[in-house]
């Protein structure tokens, strides 16, 4: 663990109040945090919201209305409906009197042990030897980036150009003091989807998600979680980022996201 970060991305300070800590930065300024950290904060509050056992979140969609800051964060979680077999979650993060990301989730019974086992897609790569930390041009790096152990393919990077696959995993906690979850590790990557597999010009044009759907046939399981991923675009319209999910089991996701293309 690089011995500069800090113990989290968050410190909780009780009654749903969280301080963010400078590991939750974004790569695109140290005031502005990376999606992953606050998406996966709402996911935690919505699996602590009255759990069910035999329950699993197979869905959830996060929407970013505004740069989420590295400030303190009140998180809020409701239920919208519930029944035997389903349930919809939804929550948000507030900071500064204003709401800065939103949520909603499909909490719902799991699936009886005679469901057969369908993964059509090819198994990811295997995941490869340990690599020196990975850069990004133009980009924040001491945030999430530095927080997160990256291991791309050989050769490629942040800067290659897509499609791209890469393993991940955290190297600090989400929360501090406390074990992350399945759920919380894999909303903590998830945003990062698109950046694995730029194909899309963010430098001389202005790219980026307004949201990140995280769908789980399965939990994830262990910390490495890869992503897989590949971006279409259309002239007058924009552009859809894709991603594989697998732990080093196989398969157990998918990650899409929305994303802006504008001029600057």
């Amino acid at each position: 663990m690089n011995a500069t970060l800090p113990e989290a991305f968050y410190r909780d300070l009780g009654q749903g109040r969280f301080q963010s800590t400078s590991a939750t930065a974004g790569p695109w300024s140290p005031k502005w945090q990376h999606g992953g950290p606050p998406s996966a904060l709402l996911g935690r509050a919505m699996e602590r919201h009255e759990p069910r056992e035999g329950f699993h979140f197979a869905r959830v969609t996060v929407e970013l209305p505004r740069p989420v800051p590295v400030a303190d964060l009140q998180v809020s979680v409701r239920t919208v409906r519930s029944s035997r077999r389903v349930e919809l979650l939804e929550g948000e993060l507030g900071s500064g009197g204003e709401t800065v990301l939103l949520a909603r989730a499909w909490r719902m019974a799991v699936s009886p042990p005679d469901t057969p086992t369908l993964r059509p897609a090819p198994k990811a790569p295997r995941l490869p030897a340990a690599q020196p930390p990975h850069t990004m041009a133009g980009a924040h790096l001491d945030g999430h980036i530095a927080a997160m152990e990256w291991r791309f393919e050989p050769g490629a990077g942040f800067d290659t150009t897509g499609p791209g696959t890469a393993w991940a995993r955290q190297r600090i906690p989400l929360v501090a003091g406390q074990e992350d979850t399945p759920l919380t590790r894999a909303l903590t990557v998830a945003d990062s989807n698109w950046a694995v597999g730029f194909e899309l010009d963010h430098h001389s044009r202005l790219v980026i998600n307004t949201d990140v759907t995280l769908a789980l046939h399965r939990p994830p399981v262990g910390s490495w979680l890869c992503l897989r991923s590949a971006t279409t675009a259309s002239p007058g319209g924009s552009g859809l980022a894709v991603g594989q999910l697998d732990d080093l089991s196989g398969d157990c996701g998918r990650v899409v996201q929305s994303l802006l293309v504008s001029e600057r």
